[in-house]
């Protein structure tokens, strides 16, 4: 049996029932607006102790943590490309964020994680546009890595956004 992929709106930083949540973080992994502020403010500051170590993530990129105060027991970290247009390389950067999430999942024996709407905030990805990558990406990593995950949550902050990633999942 496959991965369930799912969506939720809520707060990702009460997600209780999954063992990481992803945070959509820029490249200081040192805490931000949107999602990444907000993981940082629930976790509490050994998390930004914890990255401080990690000396910054690429664009694309993922890295694990621990979750500190958070209700699940890690936080993988990934950047997700700032918008300029489409045509420098943001699709592939969004993909890698994704794909590269959960093969850091994957390696670390984690069953159950959630992710945000990766680079739709601050980093202006076309909401549309992103929810088809995020889907797509996730559906097709469970389908190469049968059995790896028995969830994949998608939590998003709004309906608008919601709508989005339900209308790709049901396509």
């Amino acid at each position: 049996m496959g991965a369930l992929i799912e969506t939720v709106m809520g707060d990702i930083t009460k997600v209780t029932d999954v063992e990481a949540i992803v945070n959509a973080a820029n490249n200081s992994l040192l805490g931000g607006g949107g999602v990444d502020g907000a993981i940082h403010h629930a976790a509490g500051p050994e998390l930004l102790k914890e990255c401080a170590g990690l000396h910054g993530c690429k664009t694309g990129q993922a890295k694990l943590t621990g979750a500190y105060r958070l209700p699940c027991k890690y936080v993988i970290h990934t950047v997700g490309p700032i918008w300029h247009g489409g045509d420098s390389g943001e699709p592939e950067d969004l993909r890698n964020a994704y794909h590269n999430s959960l093969q850091v999942a994957s390696d670390h024996g984690i069953r159950r994680i959630a992710f945000p709407s990766i680079s739709t905030g601050v980093y202006h990805y076309p909401l549309e546009k992103a929810a088809r990558i995020a889907v797509k990406t996730v559906k097709e990593f469970c389908e190469a890595n049968p059995g790896q995950f028995d969830v994949v949550r998608f939590v998003l902050f709004n309906e608008r956004t919601l709508k989005a990633y339900e209308d790709v999942l049901s396509a």
